[in-house]
């Protein structure tokens, strides 16, 4: 497998967890690996109800608090779906939402360096 082919099933695994925990997919997702580190940016995954809720600063703080408090309930299962495309020990987990262009990143810290072995 490739590079870009296991950044494509880390992308499918992703939205498949957004769609069946999250209730809702991103629009876009676009996974990089970089050394021992997988970013995954979503784009447009905010529901019409969480982006009107954003535009009031107490919307924005109750909606950060609700979305990192689910993804962190399901931080096990989130890990679980990664730990199943990639093989590799997950370090930790960092995930951020931006209410004002609609992304969220996370961020996953590997216990190894998963680049490497496409430089083989």
């Amino acid at each position: 497998m490739t590079k870009g082919q296991l950044e494509a099933r880390i992308s499918e695994a992703v939205s498949a967890f957004e769609i069946n925990y999250m209730g809702r997919g991103p629009k876009q997702i676009k996974t990089t690996i970089v050394q021992d580190l997988i970013i995954i940016r979503l784009k447009g995954f905010l529901s019409q109800v969480e982006q009107k809720l954003a535009e009031s600063s107490q919307g924005v703080e109750l909606l950060k608090r609700v979305r990192t408090s689910l993804f962190e309930s399901a931080g096990e299962y989130f890990e679980k779906t990664i730990k199943d495309v990639v093989d590799v020990t997950i370090v930790s987990l960092h995930s951020d939402v931006s209410t004002r262009t609609g992304e969220k990143i996370i961020i996953i810290t590997l216990d190894e360096n998963l680049e490497s072995t496409f430089l083989k």
